[in-house]
């Protein structure tokens, strides 16, 4: 494999940094993605509590104290429970609308991985077949020993690209749906909060 690799020549380790890279931020989105689904029942079950008990202050001091990006829109809806119910969702929609670019953070970088890496691999397939051309200009004829190395080196790149492109653009995808749904989790979960309020325009 190492031997492999080497063939390939330089190109592989571009390939092979993106490849460490893209898979750094799907485990990371991955492990973030999985805490906050996990936090937001838990959150709204303890400020729905504390609102039923009328107890504003403690539900206020519960989104304080976590770092959940649902309670921080939770913590504006509670500041804003003596407006009206359109301006409160208006409040929670700002403030939603910049949580969940939170969500999205690195994705753009893995999609532009999954993008990159397909190029390298025929950069490297180009950069393979001149080393071939030469050297079957510098034999004289081509033959499989001129022509191997150069050959041997475009496919390996090419092969290699798209081995990292390939999963990276099918975990950036479904990192991006699961951006989606959380989007959508705390919003629903907003709205119930806003509705605890009764206040209809």
């Amino acid at each position: 494999m190492i031997d492999i690799f080497k063939n390939g020549g330089p190109l592989m380790y571009p390939i092979l940094f993106c490849s460490v890279i893209g898979w750094a931020i799907f485990l990371e989105r991955l492990r973030a993605f999985m805490m906050i689904r996990r936090s937001m029942p838990l959150l709204l079950s303890a400020v729905e509590q504390k609102l039923g008990e009328n107890q504003l202050g403690e539900a206020v001091l519960i989104c304080q104290s976590s770092k959940a990006p649902l309670a921080k829109i939770l913590l504006t809806v509670l500041r804003q429970q003596d407006t009206r119910r359109s301006h409160m969702k208006e409040v929670a929609d700002e403030v939603g609308g910049r949580e969940i670019i939170s969500l999205q953070r690195y994705l753009g970088l893995l999609g532009t991985i999954a993008n990159i890496a397909p190029l390298l691999g025929l950069l490297g397939t180009v950069l393979g077949m001149i080393d071939a051309f030469n050297a079957m200009a510098v034999a004289g004829v081509g033959t499989p020993a001129t022509l191997g190395g150069g050959i041997s080196q475009a496919l390996i790149t090419t092969a290699a690209g798209l081995s990292v492109a390939v999963p990276m653009i099918l975990l950036h995808r479904y990192l991006c749906s699961r951006a989606e749904r959380l989007s959508l989790d705390m919003e629903e979960y907003t709205l119930r909060v806003v509705d605890l309020f009764g206040d209809v325009d």
